[in-house]
């Protein structure tokens, strides 16, 4: 039991190296929660890791967290992360599916095939393969939620995001899709976050994206809010 009177419990974050995973990740360890922290750049995690064990007095023992690359778009790799935290009983009580990018600013039929892929395979296919080896683990725990990171793009649209606003459309509808699937005990929820000041947001919005709130100042919302998700929320979409 924490001091704040909720349980602990285990989250698991993809794209937690960097932008709104990393921040959320801190924010949860900080509280006491213990984080499966993923990413595609070793580096990255391990600057995480340093800062969550150097941080984080409060936090499980550094080696209850667990920090591993990951390339959501791969398959076979969530497939074998879902294998190990079996073995390990650290089924994940949460899951964010946070990791995502978008494409450069542009028409959308100037976009280059290899960069609509990259978004698509990415912010799609990558949270489709965490359902698909990770859903199965929490039914069987008969309790679980699974929060699909959206946008204010997966609602409404903008010039030279084609691209961007297709994969959170898409992820709006698969996650209301997959919360008419799941016994009861589990929840899946389309989650925005808002606007925060993060690399992707520079990228559509340049140096007014400083006008923003940080990934740090957003980061204690949306811990709040996701760490009180409950089965009434299957099927919502929400924003931090």
């Amino acid at each position: 039991m924490l001091k704040g009177g909720g349980p602990a419990k285990t989250v698991m974050i993809t794209g937690a190296s960097r932008g709104l995973g990393r921040a959320l990740a801190v924010e949860l360890a900080t509280r006491g929660h213990t984080v499966i922290g993923c990413a595609r750049v070793q580096e990255n995690l391990l600057s995480l890791q340093t800062h969550i064990s150097s941080s984080s007095s409060s936090s499980p023992s550094p080696s209850n967290h667990i920090f591993t690359p990951l390339d959501v778009r791969s398959d076979s790799s969530v497939q074998e992360l879902a294998k190990l935290l079996l073995q390990k009983k650290q089924v994940p009580d949460i899951i964010v599916n946070n990791a995502g990018t978008i494409n450069k600013n542009n028409k959308l039929w100037e976009v280059p095939a290899e960069e609509f892929d990259m978004v698509i395979d990415i912010n799609i296919k990558g949270v489709a393969n965490v359902i698909r080896h990770f859903l199965p683990l929490m039914i069987e725990k008969k309790q679980g939620i699974m929060v699909n990171m959206s946008s204010g793009w997966g609602r409404s649209a903008a010039a030279e995001v084609a691209p961007y606003c297709a994969s959170k459309w898409a992820i709006e509808g698969l996650s209301r899709s997959v919360a008419k699937e799941v016994p009861p005990g589990l929840a899946i929820v389309a989650l925005s976050p808002g606007v925060v000041n993060t690399d992707m947001l520079a990228s559509c919005f340049g140096s007014s994206a400083s006008l923003y709130e940080t990934p740090e100042a957003w980061a204690p919302r949306a811990a709040d809010m996701i760490l009180n998700l409950t089965i009434a929320d299957n099927g919502a979409s929400l924003t931090v």
